[in-house]
C-alpha cells in the first residue's frame, strides 16, 4: 500500500501565520480557542482537493474577494477573522489569518 500525502499550502503571506501551522503557537492570534479554531480552518485548506470542498461546512463561507484582495479567496474563522489565500491549480499560496474589515 502506497500512502501519498500531498501538502496543499504551499507558502504564507506573514511569519505569524506559518508559525501558528508549523507550532501551533502565535503571538498575535491571542486566545486558545482562536487558535484552535484558526489550525482547524488551516487544516481544511490543506486538505482540500478543489476550492469547491471549502464551501463545507457552510460556516467557512467561502468568499472570492475584491479590491485590493482581487485574486484572493477567503475562509471565515468567526466574525471577525478570516483566513485569506490565493488558489491556484489545486494549492493555496501567500495563507494569511487576517482582521480585514
Amino acid at each position: 500500500m502506497v500512502v501519498i500525502i500531498a501538502c496543499v499550502i504551499k507558502s504564507f503571506a506573514d511569519s505569524e501565520t506559518q508559525l501558528l501551522w508549523v507550532t501551533g503557537k502565535s503571538r498575535r492570534n491571542p486566545t486558545p480557542n482562536l487558535r484552535r479554531a484558526a489550525l482547524r480552518k488551516l487544516f481544511m485548506i490543506d486538505s482540500a482537493g478543489t476550492l469547491a470542498d471549502l464551501q463545507i461546512p457552510p460556516g467557512n463561507r467561502l468568499e472570492t474577494l475584491k479590491g485590493n484582495r482581487k485574486g484572493q479567496h477567503s475562509i471565515r474563522i468567526n466574525d471577525q477573522f478570516r483566513i485569506c489565500f490565493v488558489w491556484q491549480e489545486g494549492n493555496a499560496y501567500a495563507v494569511e489569518i487576517t482582521d480585514y474589515h
